[in-house]
């Protein structure tokens, strides 16, 4: 391998450390209420996710070097993704804080 090449799987490795570490934080900003859900620190959760997936697919699965139309394809897969998760969640909060909703289990 070159040089120019490994220095940057280290600088992407050492920014996907840091996110990760960062997602740590963020996760536990809410310790008053550990049980309780917190759409802010969520989205952010799953939005930094996405970047962390987005960066992988890129810098380790080659994709930055592959045709135009299979980088649009996992993007898209990411927005579609995120989309989804987003949507679920703030769907579930949104039943959940419904008058008369009930939670079993």
């Amino acid at each position: 391998m070159n040089a120019g090449f490994e220095k940057r799987l280290l600088v992407v490795w050492l920014l996907l450390s840091a996110m990760t570490i960062a997602q740590l934080g963020v996760g536990s900003l809410n310790r008053q209420a550990a049980l309780t859900p917190n759409a802010a620190i969520t989205s952010s959760a799953i939005l930094m996710a996405l970047i962390k997936v987005r960066i992988i697919f890129r810098e380790f699965m080659e994709v930055r070097h592959a045709p135009v139309l299979l980088c649009r394809l996992t993007d898209l897969w990411i927005v579609v993704t995120g989309a989804t998760l987003l949507g679920c969640y703030l769907a579930g909060r949104l039943a959940h804080d419904l008058p008369g909703a009930t939670v079993t289990g």
